[in-house]
């Protein structure tokens, strides 16, 4: 009898496609970075202090399972988490397409599937919370639309008006001439903004909002992990110095929603491809000679960006044990394999991390369904012997 959950972290792992599950069961390697993630995640959780941070890394060295380690990690710590990965369609330097998809891949904790909405719909008017997010919404942002718009969402009994208000919130943002009808026809008063929103100038109005509402919900704070920013440095000249600009509301505590906490990962390359390559700090004072922060330091975050390193010899042969113990699990047999024989098999697949993995999984089908695997034999007693010279496995990457 083969166990289910094992069985999905050894078919993750064997993809490489990243995974919440495996960033869970294997969280132990990298403990001084996971120790200073944990105390900014405790700080946001205690103190309610927002701040951000950037992690560089190679190709296939972890950058990725890091973010899902942190996933969970937030998700026990009761905080929401929104997960994004960078692309054409979301690049950074628009703020409201980032803001988008950060809504549609936003976990409530614990919850295997994002969204939130189902929760916002229990607010009722006149209720606390509603009469906090619209003093909120009304005082602390830079315009008011927000006001206007939740107020309208809380007292519609239009399912039409309804879904449109709550597409708004979730990053469809309508236009101010129907939203100015809505408002009117249900209060019979006008909407008089203090400031016009437009989407590419006040997209921060959004962040600050969510962030506060899920605190008025009863979380611990907003955890943001932000993926494939590498992705930057295909934008044009102006439009990655404005990506830079949109990061520094996620990394500098004056600038960060509420309670917030945004990780950045991107490719250990950038300074040398994109920072130095592109002369970034060059463009920064021909375009922008008068306001170069907060640019400038972003850029000076970016190039001090902490790198993951190899995983140590230690780490490796942890991570190793436990992929040894899944694959029992997962087909219902016993290994019996020494760490440095699982090790050795390794060798063939590389120095990364991913395929080092998937070289030892390979290893481990091998023994589970011909009962060797290159030289190495299990006999009926369950012990093996090792030759060096095992097959080298192809590296599918």
């Amino acid at each position: 009898m083969y166990d289910k959950e094992a069985r999905h972290i050894i078919e993750a792992l064997r993809s490489g496609i990243p995974s919440r599950a495996v960033g869970q069961y294997f969280s132990e390697a990298r403990p001084r970075i996971m120790k200073e993630i944990s105390d900014r995640l405790d700080q946001v959780c205690d103190q309610g202090k927002s701040n951000g941070m950037i992690i560089s890394g190679k190709y296939g060295e972890g950058k990725t399972h890091l973010l899902n380690t942190v996933f969970n990690l937030a998700h026990s710590n009761s905080m929401v988490v929104s997960y994004l990965s960078l692309s054409k369609e979301t690049p950074m330097d628009k703020l409201y397409l980032v803001y988008q998809k950060i809504i549609r891949n936003t976990y409530l904790p614990m919850r295997r599937q994002p969204g939130f909405m189902h929760e916002l719909e229990k607010v009722s008017a006149n209720s606390p919370i509603a009469n906090e997010m619209l003093l909120y919404a009304a005082k602390q942002l830079e315009t008011d639309k927000l006001y206007y718009l939740f107020r309208s969402y809380l007292n519609t009994e239009d399912s039409d008006e309804k879904f449109l208000l709550q597409a708004d919130l979730e990053g469809d943002f309508i236009a101010n001439a129907p939203l100015k009808k809505i408002y009117r026809r249900i209060f019979n008063q006008p909407v008089k903004y203090n400031t016009n929103f437009t989407k590419t100038r006040h997209c921060g109005d959004y962040f600050s909002f969510m962030s506060h509402l899920f605190l008025q919900m009863g979380y611990h704070g907003w955890v943001i992990l932000i993926d494939e920013t590498e992705l930057m440095g295909r934008l044009g000249k102006k439009a990655r110095l404005n990506a830079y600009r949109n990061m520094a509301q996620f990394l500098l505590p004056e600038k960060c929603p509420e309670s917030a906490f945004t990780i950045f990962a991107l490719s250990a390359s950038y300074t040398e491809d994109v920072i130095e390559g592109k002369h970034e700090y060059e463009n920064l004072e021909a375009i922008y000679p008068n306001e170069q922060e907060p640019i400038k330091t972003v850029l000076d975050l970016l190039v001090r960006a902490p790198q993951l390193l190899p995983l140590t010899k230690e780490e490796v042969n942890e991570v190793l044990c436990k992929i040894q113990d899944f694959h029992g699990k997962a087909y219902g047999w016993t290994p019996n394999l020494s760490v440095a024989s699982l090790a050795e098999s390794t060798q063939a697949g590389g120095y990364l991390l991913r395929t080092k993995i998937r070289a030892a999984i390979e290893f481990l089908d091998q023994l589970y369904q011909y009962g060797k695997a290159g030289k190495t034999i299990i006999n009926e007693l369950g012990e093996e012997t090792f030759a060096e010279d095992v097959p080298e496995i192809e590296d599918s990457e």
